[in-house]
């Protein structure tokens, strides 16, 4: 495989990764309310994903989701409602910590997730998202030759895999050093109400979106 070419995809896979989305705003949630392994757990979830999307794309299954419209709309509301009802757990978790007086011992266990949770919750995110799917249908078959095998394939997959996982360890290791602040129940709960509202907008514009 010739090194540009190589190259090229990481920049391509760098700029996708580190682009505002919900993986960012699913870290930026997870770690202050669950700490920092559900945040490791989260990108696990990610890279998950990443290599389904890389061994449809591989074997050509997900074009389904170009070829055909419905295929396309289902595949597009299954991905936006999972976003928008994580949106509306998080508002109503905020909304729960704002009118129900517990001890600060009790509110700090407001929320947390296991770190099983927080793989789906990555996981899910990612794999019912058609913009991942359609860059992988779109842009990844443009770095494979036709001559090459699905090892040098995947060799791409885990170089996407690598880019998003050091980003993201990086945003869980900055969240976790700022723990004292994102512990304080103020923030929790502004924390909640932000995400809300992100991923419900997330999942509103990904219902919207048009294939193609």
């Amino acid at each position: 495989m010739d090194i540009t070419n190589i190259i090229t995809f990481i920049a391509v896979a760098t700029l996708l990764v580190v682009s505002p989305g919900p993986n960012g705003f699913l870290i930026t949630k997870t770690v202050p309310l669950s700490g920092k392994k559900a945040g490791f757990a989260n990108i696990w979830g990610f890279v998950a994903a990443f290599y389904v999307h890389g061994t449809l794309s591989i074997f050509g299954i997900s074009i389904l989701l170009v070829q055909s419209a419905q295929a396309f709309f289902i595949f597009k509301i299954l991905g936006a409602t999972y976003l928008i009802w994580i949106g509306i757990k998080a508002l109503i978790s905020a909304f729960k910590v704002n009118n129900i007086k517990l001890p600060d011992s009790a509110k700090k266990k407001i929320k947390t997730v296991s770190m099983r949770k927080a793989f789906w919750e990555g996981f899910l995110t990612n794999v019912l998202n058609p913009k991942v799917s359609m860059f992988y249908l779109a842009a990844f078959p443009q770095f494979v030759s036709i001559n090459e095998g699905a090892m040098n394939a995947y060799a791409l997959v885990t170089a996407h895999s690598v880019v998003n996982f050091v980003w993201f360890s990086v945003m869980v290791f900055m969240l976790s050093r700022i723990k004292n602040t994102t512990n304080n129940v103020r923030f929790k709960k502004w924390l909640n109400s932000i995400t809300g509202v992100v991923f419900i907008a997330f999942g509103s514009k990904l219902a919207l979106m048009k294939n193609g």
